[in-house]
């Protein structure tokens, strides 16, 4: 008798973690087949410091083959899902196509950036959701600088100096904090920018009415803090109207100039979900609280991609937070396992342990089980929170943080990947565009 087969389509914390889970819990009763476009788990809260040259991007990535020894990888985008047939369609990197059977599938697409109507935007921002743009917004730092640096035009000097992040949320928040001291670090090695005094200029734009405003005040008053210190403009109760070439138009009416739009906005489900034609709340999948999709009691949902009933919040949705992924692939994985014969399922419960919200060098924002910490401390307690996160390179990036307190920062431009790899309507921000053939 063959063997049942369990896919799981992506690898975020979700993924990642319910094929762990699987591979213990399930190993010999069933083939566990993880498909997903690169051959890395990306631990994306380490993501800000890759941009801004603490770490190298090799520390954020975790092998999948490496870590997950029982489990087969298919490196590929799936692009089809036919519950009916129960297989799954995708194209591998080189561009051909592959069909899975499955008999249990569990979908952890997890998110890409949610783009706004907002004229200009696609054209001339940056998401921030994936390696290639971080690789690409630390070139693209480093180059706005050395440019500003041989810039005859004081105009042109003061907006290649000019960083604008939309979105004070937790990414938007983090990628401000470690950009203003990357590019002040950078700015004080070019005689021109010194000779001018110039500084780099960030602004932080949010609607909201503070910063990380879905998180408490402590943390959103502890950040607005570090940043002002830092020199970041935060415009809260504010939004972009459009975005050109050169710079961007707040709604007050205020034009900046600027070569640099970074767009943290938020994020929304994979659009495969969309395609799968299954009841939805806000692009999410619908599923109940063992993380099972109505109607296909072989078909799991979890992470971004799932709308996931928050047992500590009766009618409301858990939020779209690694924390929940991760517990909520290992919630899956026992319930797909359950599916199987062995164990018994559970329902998804988890009360949030508190956040952190790493702000660049020794300074963070903290409330490990809701206890409010800044300052050193809370530093010390975010990064010893990532390393036990973490499952592999720790001592890699413990080695790289060390590193990173005694040495200077290097400015260089790798030009690994360019602008036009990285587009903001991307729907996959792990992979960069290729170009069309014949284009270079």
């Amino acid at each position: 008798m063959s063997r049942a087969r369990i896919v799981i389509i992506g690898a975020g914390f979700a993924g990642y973690q319910a094929a762990r889970a699987l591979s213990r819990s399930a190993r010999g009763a069933a083939e566990i087949v993880l498909v997903n476009p690169t051959d890395y788990f990306l631990y994306l809260p380490l993501l800000p410091e890759v941009a801004a040259g603490v770490l190298e991007p090799r520390r954020a990535s975790v092998s999948l083959t490496g870590t997950l020894k029982h489990v087969r990888l298919v490196l590929g985008q799936v692009d089809r899902v036919d519950l009916t047939g129960r297989r799954i369609g995708y194209t591998d990197p080189e561009g051909g196509r592959g069909e899975l059977g499955y008999d249990r599938l569990v979908l952890s697409v997890g998110s890409v950036s949610k783009l706004l109507p907002v004229p200009g935007v696609a054209e001339h921002a940056h998401g921030f959701r994936g390696l290639p743009e971080a690789l690409y917004l630390r070139d693209h730092m480093t180059r706005q600088i050395e440019l500003a640096g041989s810039a005859a035009d004081p105009r042109e000097r003061a907006a290649r100096t000019t960083f604008v992040v939309v979105g004070a949320g937790y990414t938007g928040t983090e990628v401000a904090a470690h950009g203003a001291m990357l590019t002040e670090a950078l700015a004080r090695r070019s005689p021109t920018l010194r000779e001018d005094r110039l500084r780099p200029r960030w602004l932080l734009v949010d609607i909201a009415p503070r910063v990380l405003p879905e998180l408490d005040e402590h943390l959103s008053r502890t950040a607005h803090r570090v940043l002002r210190k830092r020199g970041v403009e935060i415009r809260t109760g504010a939004s972009v109207k459009e975005a050109t070439a050169d710079g961007v138009r707040l709604d007050d009416g205020d034009f900046v100039e600027t070569r640099s739009l970074i767009w943290c906005v938020g994020v929304r489900p994979d659009p495969l979900v969309a395609g799968l034609g299954l009841p939805t709340e806000r692009g999410r999948l619908c599923v109940d609280e063992y993380l099972t999709v109505p109607g296909h009691s072989e078909v799991f949902a979890c992470g971004d991609a799932a709308a996931v009933p928050d047992a500590t919040r009766p009618g409301e949705y858990t939020p779209m937070t690694a924390q929940h992924a991760q517990r909520q692939g290992r919630t899956a994985a026992r319930n797909v396992a359950a599916s199987l014969g062995r164990g018994a399922r559970l329902p998804y419960r988890h009360h949030d342990l508190g956040f952190t919200v790493d702000l660049g060098g020794a300074q963070a924002a903290a409330n490990p089980l809701h206890v409010p910490l800044s300052g050193p401390l809370a530093g010390a307690v975010t990064r010893g929170y990532h390393l036990l996160a973490m499952p592999g390179n720790r001592v890699r990036v413990a080695a790289d943080w060390l590193l990173e307190s005694v040495l200077p920062r290097q400015g260089v431009q790798l030009g690994l990947v360019r602008s036009g790899s990285v587009p903001l309507d991307s729907e996959s921000p792990e992979l960069p565009r290729v170009p069309v053939d014949g284009a270079r």
